[in-house]
């Protein structure tokens, strides 16, 4: 393959393992010069734009990470001590390379560099045609998500399998816009892949919300979305895991925790036992752990409870080995019984047979009526302090739907967790242990049965490392916190570390891809989604300028108690 001189625009002066330095070749007037190819101008050395890299069998594919100037001596050797040197009227520009693949002898782009260029190598730009080329094998099972911000006429496919099935994290700070990306994503992939199955955790509800008319507006259209109020729901207290149990009810941090802990787990499991032989049919199960998904009566469970606080043993009535250790658990558990927030949790109405785990299930994957792409479960309404138990509950459920599901080779499900640092947090100390522990199962094991997890986050380094790690794709829109940055650096691969200096100056929807679902690190715009979430930053100024001279409080009081935005 001929590359013509004219392409040539610096030459290789420092090579280390995961980063080149090029010096930049200057026009008459001392500047970076514009190199046209073909009918397009390309400015040389533009932060994010991709060159080449060729010396005899070597033709690496870099992209710009950082552009510096040196002002460079007239001639070093005529230098005396004491005196100023004479220079020229303009500085040497540099510009730092990040090396991210190679191309092999048809042009295609291949990860990894095989072998690196000694210095004197030739940096050549590249034009629209050839980085076309790169990214044309990923159209074939991708579908299109935006366009390059360099080469806004080049656009950019995601890899559907290599996206959902190993794992997505999208991450930016607030009005970046993470809502408005995963709108896009979705929107886009449910257009090329009808028979999707998306579930999406909605904590702010963005997605699905009223006007006020009260119609509800959707994110998507009303043909592949399905709206699901998590209390009409009712994802029951008996579908809760032994840990998820303990993380709702059970304070770790009392002396008395122990002991609560060990009891509760005996009636848990006395509980689920009387039922695997009281339920009309009969269950009959062969085994019954803490953890088997079959109805258990909390009154029951409380009335253990209650005779085990105040029990007295021996003949002249001494207070038991657990007296009194339980008060705290009961105050707890009282005020949330007495609390309706949390009524559609403990207190269900429909959710209230093991029966009724099989429509609940079905609800929640889109197999109800109708049958829908995409299930947007809200959990805005759901008590703060619950949430994560809530939407720990659903990804776990997720994920044994299809452990379970002799086809789950054919029925992927992709579980898409909005604010992810509030229920899979990096402390494994926190309160919402067993939720955290949840969701790293399904960042471990998901993939091998069909579970893809997208992990969204404007706060990266409060997530869970452990699922960050297993995400095969990291999505990064703008983010100027050092800590997040450094965070999102230490788990994107080595090679492509240093591509994370730019996320401070992306614009809203505009990301830096890394990982498997593009074929290399990728700049990109994502389209607007239409209809777009409701995630728009508030209008202060016009607001306040123009805004209501009066409001509703009556109304507002009314929706304040009745739980109902």
């Amino acid at each position: 393959m001929q590359h013509p001189a004219r392409t040539v625009i610096g030459y290789i002066v420092d090579v280390q393992g995961n980063a080149l330095t090029a010096t930049l070749v200057e026009d008459e007037q001392g500047h970076a010069p514009t190199v046209t190819i073909g009918d397009e101008d390309i400015v040389v050395g533009r932060i994010g734009s991709y060159v080449a890299i060729r010396q005899n069998v070597v033709n690496i594919i870099a992209m710009v990470t950082r552009m510096t100037e040196q002002e460079v001596l007239a001639d070093p050797t005529i230098e005396t001590p004491g005196e100023k040197s004479a220079r020229l009227p303009f500085a040497k520009r540099l510009a730092r390379l990040t090396p991210i693949g190679s191309l092999d002898p048809d042009g295609y782009f291949e990860r990894g560099v095989g072998q690196y260029p000694t210095t004197g190598a030739e940096v050549h730009a590249i034009g629209s045609a050839e980085i076309k080329k790169m990214f044309e094998r990923f159209h074939a099972e991708g579908f299109e998500v935006g366009a390059l911000t360099t080469h806004p006429s080049i656009k950019v496919s995601l890899h559907a399998s290599n996206l959902f099935g190993r794992h997505l994290a999208i991450l930016g700070q607030t009005g970046s816009g993470k809502s408005w990306t995963v709108a896009s994503i979705v929107q886009k992939a449910v257009a090329e892949m009808p028979k999707a199955h998306i579930i999406i955790l909605d904590l702010h509800g963005e997605y699905c919300w009223k006007r006020e008319d009260g119609t509800r507006h959707y994110a998507f259209t009303e043909a592949i979305v399905r709206h699901v109020d998590a209390r009409d729901l009712e994802i029951p207290y008996w579908l809760l895991t032994f840990a998820e149990l303990c993380d709702l009810l059970i304070e770790r941090s009392e002396r008395e925790a122990t002991n609560q802990t060990a009891f509760f787990r005996d009636c848990l499991l006395e509980g689920r036992q009387a039922e695997n032989t009281s339920a009309t049919p009969p269950l009959d199960l062969p085994r019954v752990t803490v953890d088997t998904p079959i109805y258990f009566s909390l009154n029951d469970l409380l009335g253990k409870v209650r005779a085990k606080n105040v029990e007295r043993v021996g003949d002249r009535k001494k207070q038991g080995p657990m007296f009194g250790d339980f008060d705290r658990f009961l105050m707890r558990i009282e005020s949330k019984l007495n609390d309706t927030r949390y009524d559609f949790l403990l207190k269900p109405q429909t959710r209230n047979t093991s029966a009724s785990m099989s429509e609940l299930l079905r609800d929640f994957v889109g197999l109800g009526d109708p049958k829908v792409a995409v299930t947007v479960i809200d959990l805005s309404s759901v008590p703060f302090d619950v949430r994560p138990t809530v939407a720990a509950q659903i990804g776990r459920l997720a994920f044994e739907f299809n452990y379970w599901n002799p086809k789950y080779r054919e029925f992927p499900i992709l579980l898409m967790c909005e604010e992810a640092h509030a229920y899979i947090p990096r402390a494994p100390e926190s309160q919402f242990a067993g939720s955290r522990k949840s969701m790293e199962r399904i960042a471990k094991e998901g993939r091998k049965y069909g579970v893809g997890l997208g992990i969204v986050s404007q706060r990266p380094h409060e997530v869970s490392e452990t699922v960050l790690a297993q995400c095969g794709t990291f999505i990064c829109l703008r983010i100027t916190n050092p800590d997040d940055q450094t965070y999102v650096r230490r788990l994107v691969p080595e090679s492509e570390g240093d591509l994370v200096s730019v996320l401070a100056g992306l614009g809203r929807g505009e990301a830096l891809v890394l990982g498997e679902a593009v074929p290399l690190p990728t700049r990109l715009q994502f389209d607007k989604p239409s209809p777009a979430p409701n995630s728009d930053d508030i209008d202060f100024y016009n607001n306040w300028k123009d805004g209501p001279e009066d409001l509703d409080v009556d109304a507002i009081v009314k929706r304040w108690r009745s739980q109902e935005r």
